[in-house]
């Protein structure tokens, strides 16, 4: 369950208003037409398909980066891929029942088969019907597998239906795929590059252009016919360098958009890169972070990511029916779990936030569901969770949050997390506020996580159910004002809900983290967006560094 920048990009035109087309589309026909005659052919067996689909995902992707002022990869990819789900049983109770004593696997499907890319009827349908036959199989000998460890082992904690029955929807989208011309960017990522050329201590460093055109096309024997465009557009900008202790100092700066035409000025990104080599060569001298435990705050930037891996992976629900899930909030709904002040909103519906792009928006979820804003968290009382297609009790239907990538089969998964506060104070507000708690609490200063790579969370009841976060921009804020400090080496870490326990105030401000969501259905585009919170506790650990020395030969 890691939160990964996950980076590749392409040139795509795109309708942003979801036009619906008039024409049925030709995939839609062929997938339409197979699934009728599978459906109709197998019902003579002992355990016939009640519910099959079809996902298909056309994919451009493409990749431009550039070294030191020198384009150092070039690559461009396209290709079409088949994920097939078939059930047998009924909604109630299907091959995808949860098999416990096995690892939990939902809404299992033969995933990553290669399609024609060209448009020949004959030979995509004879893949179809090859795999669909295998999955077919599958299904049936997982189902009876279902049923017999249904009678060995001990009463379901959740009874309800594995399968929820949705309105099929039709809905065509215009749009197209677009390859991407390089040499329209190859000399502005040299420049860019370029820039880290001078400063020797940075070991490395690139600039790249990365994205990925998407479209899906889903098809069911429900009758749901869905063809939609999603598409992801990166500057990522990254360098590195050693402290004399051997520890490595990553820093990097991503700029997301749906189209090209949104990506920022060459300006804007080569004021980042100024940011980052200043940044890099104070770190290298900073100090060591002791551990700690005491006041923080953490900036929008990593209060964002700090909801999406403590919050946002407990409340996708289909962990909820996993017995070896930690299942943190199943009987928090309706209970007090934040401060009255705040509320957290998950909504694929939104484009843009505070001019801000965001990544998680999409039109339909990857089960034909479509997309819905999703109150979890009203005034700090628990009131949701997000649904897919997998029912749990008390949430008998998907509010449009079952996604994957291709090759996956759809879980649960978060979209764009938006944490909201109905009480807020200026960033020196809340400054004065750390000052006074670490007062009190006898500490010397408190933390300040003004930026973040990522983190990661277990929800497994084997192993603690702890966070981390993984900062990259410490500072100490002292409590007799002396200037704050910039330090290094240290991870947040914690337990979900002790840290929900200690946040007493937020800031004024708001700041967005785009990126990659990696989980059991693949990686998925996420954006989560915060104020700044401030916590009266909480606990950093130092960092695992290299022993290594830097480097012993100058650079040339």
């Amino acid at each position: 369950m890691k939160y990964i920048i996950i980076l590749a990009l392409i040139l795509v035109t795109l309708n942003l208003n979801g036009q619906n087309l008039a024409e049925t589309p030709f995939l839609v026909k062929i997938s339409q037409n197979e699934i009728n005659r599978v459906i109709g052919e197998l019902q003579n067996q002992q355990y016939p398909p009640y519910f099959i689909s079809y996902y298909i995902t056309d994919s451009h992707q493409a990749r431009i980066s550039s070294t030191l002022g020198v384009i150092s990869t070039e690559s461009m990819d396209s290709l079409r891929m088949l994920d097939i789900q078939v059930r047998v049983g009924d909604y109630n109770f299907d091959n995808n029942h949860l098999i416990r004593g096995n690892p939990l696997n939902f809404n299992s499907s033969f995933g990553r088969i290669e399609l024609p890319f060209a448009d020949d009827e004959k030979a995509i349908v004879n893949k179809m019907w090859f795999a669909t036959d295998k999955a077919y199989k599958s299904a049936t000998e997982k189902y009876e597998k279902a049923i017999t460890n249904s009678k060995v082992k001990v009463q379901e904690d959740d009874t309800s239906a594995d399968f929820s029955q949705e309105k099929p929807v039709k809905f065509f989208q215009n749009g197209k795929l677009i390859n991407v011309e390089f040499n329209n960017f190859k000399p502005m990522l040299e420049r860019l590059s370029a820039k880290f050329t001078p400063y020797k201590w940075i070991l490395n460093s690139s600039v790249s252009l990365i994205g990925n055109s998407n479209r899906k096309t889903i098809v069911s024997s429900e009758g749901t016919q869905i063809q939609t465009y999603e598409n992801y557009f990166y500057i990522y900008v990254n360098a590195s360098t050693k402290a004399d202790d051997g520890m490595s100092l990553p820093l990097y700066r991503s700029f997301f958009a749906f189209t090209p035409d949104s990506l920022p000025k060459e300006e804007v990104i080569a004021n980042s890169i100024d940011e980052i080599i200043n940044l890099l060569d104070r770190l290298r001298t900073a100090p060591y972070a002791e551990t700690f435990t005491g006041p923080a705050m953490l900036s929008g930037r990593a209060s964002g990511v700090f909801f999406h891996e403590i919050f946002g992976h407990r409340v996708e629900g289909h962990r909820e029916k996993d017995p070896n899930s930690s299942q943190t909030f199943k009987k928090s709904v309706g209970e007090k779990i934040l401060p009255d002040f705040m509320s957290i909103t998950f909504d694929p519906n939104k484009r843009e936030l505070n001019h801000t792009l965001l990544a998680g928006y999409y039109l339909y979820d990857d089960e034909g569901i479509k997309s819905k804003t999703t109150e979890v968290v009203k005034n700090g009382v628990f009131e949701n969770f997000l649904m897919s297609r997998t029912p749990i009790e008390g949430f008998s239907h998907s509010n449009g949050h079952g996604r994957k990538a291709a090759g996956y089969s759809p879980v649960t998964r978060q979209s764009n997390l938006i944490v909201e506060s109905s009480k807020t104070n200026t960033i020196n507000e809340l400054k004065d506020k750390l000052r006074e708690i670490a007062k009190e609490q006898g500490k010397e200063y408190g933390l300040f996580f003004d930026d973040v790579s990522g983190g990661f969370t277990f929800t497994n009841r084997s192993i603690p159910n702890a966070f981390n976060v993984t900062p990259l921009v410490v500072y100490k804020i002292f409590v007799d004002g002396r200037p704050d400090e910039l330090v290094r080496g240290v991870d947040l870490i914690g337990t979900p809900l002790t840290t929900f326990a200690n946040i007493v105030a937020t800031g004024d401000d708001f700041d967005t983290f785009n990126g990659v969501c990696g989980a059991e259905s693949g990686g998925v585009p996420v954006s989560a967006s915060s104020p700044t919170l401030l916590v009266s506790r909480i606990e950093v650990q130092k960092k695992l560094k290299s022993q290594a020395k830097p480097p012993l030969i100058d650079a040339p």
